[in-house]
């Protein structure tokens, strides 16, 4: 995880930007809520939390405890200041979550963009071992994810947007799928993501002590309407899941 770390120290701001693109809010912040449903009162572990985000939305839907945990110290930076300027009550710890040991147990541990910086089956089943050892008994496990059912063919343009895919054709375990942003004021930066098989992530999942893995995207209704969405929801790129802790 040393690459992950170097890569969003160096990007963190502009990572921070692109959760202004429409495909954050319209598609993975509307999935990621109609996963997780009712939260108030929750105690939520959010794993690569980044700048807080998604903590912070987490705290705002009624959980009653949130923690961040990142690889890297820049987006922990970022993520204590709002904080600061904007006190919810959010506790972040710089930390790689490979190694990660929680105190207290949690009723909900959420993952955005986590499991596919696995290279190995061995490695994505410690992050899904970490995240089963923070979980209480029937806990969920949700996030977001690399969609490794529809890899890209090549290079996959989803320009409109706001990114494009690339990765061998077809993709091996391990293999690099290389994400290229570009955010609504022009700025650009890239990072890798790697390729997993499906049936690797559910033999994790499952070796983890999970249930009920399934993976799940969904367009806010407001949208559905709306062709603009019509390329991204037939050929998409990212996914959703959930899991539950026996």
């Amino acid at each position: 995880m040393t690459q992950a770390k170097q890569e969003y120290d160096t990007i963190a701001a502009a990572y921070q930007d692109s959760k202004q693109l429409s495909f954050r809010k319209y598609v993975e912040e509307y999935t990621l809520f109609e996963i997780l449903g009712d939260i108030r009162g929750k105690e939520v572990v959010d794993l690569a939390c980044g700048e807080g985000f998604y903590t912070r939305k987490i705290k705002r839907a009624g959980a009653a405890q949130v923690t961040g945990v990142d690889i890297s110290g820049e987006m922990v930076r970022l993520a204590e200041e709002q904080e600061r300027r904007q006190p919810l009550g959010c506790k972040y710890a710089h930390q790689d979550v490979a190694t990660l040991r929680m105190a207290q147990a949690a009723d909900i541990v959420v993952a955005m963009y986590l499991l596919n910086y696995a290279q190995t089956r061995e490695q994505l089943f410690r992050f899904c071992q970490v995240a089963a050892d923070i979980l209480r008994p029937g806990g969920q496990f949700a996030g977001f994810n690399d969609n490794i059912r529809n890899p890209p063919r090549g290079t996959a343009s989803f320009a409109k947007y706001g990114f494009e895919k690339t990765s061998a054709s077809p993709p091996q375990e391990g293999d690099a799928i290389v994400y290229r942003f570009t955010n609504e004021d022009g700025q650009r930066f890239e990072f890798n993501n790697f390729f997993l098989k499906p049936e690797t992530y559910r033999a994790a999942f499952e070796q983890a002590g999970f249930v009920n893995f399934r993976w799940v995207t969904l367009l806010h209704p407001s949208q559905r309407n709306n062709p603009f969405w019509d390329d991204f929801m037939s050929n998409l790129p990212l996914a959703g899941f959930t899991a539950a802790k026996e």
